[in-house]
Formats: C-alpha cells, structure tokens, sequence
C-alpha cells in the first residue's frame, strides 16, 4: 500500500463531496496559504472545511493524511490536542455548574468555538499535479503546514498547544499531552550548574505568548543563553532530547533530514535560554535558537498558573517552504 502524502491527501479529497471540495481547495498562489494562528475559530476563522463536516469516509481518508506527513508520536500529539479542547468545554460546564463561573462568562468562552471538530482542513495546489502542493490543518491549539515537491518537504512552522497543560480535575485528570516539551526543559535547566544558570537565566519579564506568534511583529535575530559547547555531555543529551521531541513530531524522512542538518552545525552554534520559574505550575518560558532552527515554548497561563502550553517549531528560512520554493524557481523556467 501507498503510505505517501501524496497518495493519502489525493485519495482525501476524492472522498469529499463536490461542494466540499470547493470550498477544501485554492490555488498555490492564494495567500492564505501562508497565513497561520492558534486562536480558536471563533476569534479568527479558517479557510477550507472543518474536521466535524466530515463523512466517515473522509474521516477514515484524513487521518491517514495525517500518519503520512507527522510520525506516531505527532499524529498522537494532534489528535489529542483535538480531544483536548473537548475536555475544557466539559471543564468549564462543570465550573458552571458548580458555582465557579457565571453564566455570561461561561456563554462568552463557548462562543469561542473551540472543540473536536473546529479544526480546518485546506488544500493548496494538488498532490501529483508535478508542482508544489500544500497541505494546512489549523484551529486552537494547532497550526500545520506541509508544503511537498519532488525535491523537499516543508513543514515550518508547526505549533502545537495545550490548554489545561495538565488536566487537574475530574476523569481526565492528570493527563498531559506535551509532558515532554515540559518535563525535559525542566530537566536541562536544573541540571545546569549556578554558573551557567547565570549565562542561561534571562532577566526580562515572561512573554505572554511565544515572541513569533503570528499576531506579533516580533522576530528573535538574537541569540540568548548559553551555548551548547558550554555543556557538558549530559547537559547535550538532555539538549539533544529536547530537540528531538520537536523534530520527531513530523514524519521519519522530514525528522531525520532536519536533525542531520542541526548536527553538521555542531553544537557551538545552539543557544539554550529560560525565564521564569525553574519549578512547575508556575509561569516559563524557554527558547532553543540555531542557524537552522528556533524552538519556543510559553507556558505562562491565564492566571499566571503554568498551566496553558504554547510551542512551535520553525526551520529557519524554511517557513511555509520558502527556501524549498527558492531552489524551485531557479531550477524550473515559468
């Protein structure tokens, strides 16, 4: 069987109605194709067609989309960030109901239309047209792009959030969805020594999101922190991990490619940076910054608690397979 994301986005679309299938696809030229955000639907709606529109068919077809272009623990990550925002509508009822908000509060947060199904599908080009094609799927908490052409893949940026971070009430309690991105930054930075936490610890205020949030007109040129030449080995294998887990979120060919590319840099060239607290459930953040790659991770929460998770993944150069395009139009006369 064919396990492309070609093959799987193209049998997708032939599972979708005729008017489904309008409103799915655009041109490779439109411009919302580069246009991402992690707010729900409700405050910035989303082109194509939702994930709850879906038949069974087309159901059973997009999630084999989504095992092509991400790996298992990817895919398991976004599914169940989709779960998620079911589970804080289930939350906040309870808090409703319970006496922990009122009504109008509780009608205000619904209307902001997160939940399983608010989650856009839409399509750039087409797969085996011999031209680049892209895939985006996007709402609360997740924003994916996978731009395809026969000599690369683009999946830049890709960000993933969780809100609870961990789930602390209720049958749901104690999960946590990106446990990973958390608990290893912890570890790193605890397992620096005072002298380097002093080279590593930034003294500026917690951003209230990731700094490159696509409401923000800030970008991080800089870089912060401490390098990983200054680590020593156990410190670089932490490091590696936390690279790692963000890498190895997309699939095996696309991870393995990004990861060779950040290693021939070698270590000097990576930064590690935090602000905030060192202790969990209360307000972080860090950043990890290379020539090739820049990961930021915000976990600060509405009530300062630690406890609402905003990462993305960016290859530098690389977003919505801009580099890719460049080395397109330089080979291929329009």
């Amino acid at each position: 069987m064919n396990f492309s994301p070609e093959y799987a986005a193209d049998r997708f679309l032939k599972t979708l109605s005729a008017e489904q299938y309008e409103k799915a696809t655009y041109s490779f030229e439109d411009t919302m194709r580069t246009k991402w955000t992690n707010l729900p639907v409700g405050l910035v709606p989303r082109a194509g067609i939702p994930y709850g529109s879906l038949s069974d068919s087309s159901r059973l077809a997009w999630h084999r989309v989504l095992t092509a272009i991400l790996s298992s623990q990817g895919y398991l990550k976004t599914t169940s960030i989709m779960k998620l925002d079911d589970i804080l509508n289930e939350l906040y009822k309870s808090y409703l109901d319970g006496g922990k908000i009122n009504q109008p509060t509780y009608d205000r947060i619904r209307n902001l239309n997160w939940s399983h199904g608010n989650y856009y599908i839409s399509v750039y080009g087409l797969p085996y047209s011999g031209k680049p094609w892209s895939i985006n799927y996007g709402g609360h908490h997740i924003a994916l792009t996978n731009l395809q052409y026969k000599n690369g893949v683009s999946m830049s940026p890709y960000f993933i959030g969780t809100d609870p971070g961990e789930v602390k009430t209720d049958k749901y309690a104690g999960l946590r969805v990106l446990s990973k991105e958390e608990d290893y930054g912890f570890m790193l930075i605890n397992l620096l020594s005072p002298k380097q936490k002093s080279m590593n610890i930034v003294s500026e205020k917690i951003p209230a999101d990731i700094i490159t949030s696509p409401s923000s007109s800030q970008r991080i040129d800089n870089y912060y922190g401490i390098s990983a030449d200054k680590m020593n080995t156990e410190q670089k294998i932490l490091l590696d991990l936390i690279i790692e887990e963000y890498v190895h979120n997309l699939n095996h060919t696309k991870a393995h490619q990004l990861m060779s590319k950040i290693r021939k840099n070698g270590y000097k060239k990576i930064y590690f940076a935090w602000i905030g607290s060192t202790m969990n459930d209360k307000p972080h953040y860090y950043i990890i910054n290379s020539p090739d790659i820049l990961i930021e991770y915000d976990n600060v929460g509405f009530n300062n608690d630690g406890n609402h998770i905003h990462a993305i993944l960016r290859e530098k150069g690389n977003d919505f397979g801009e580099d890719l395009l460049m080395r397109h139009y330089k080979e291929v006369k329009h």
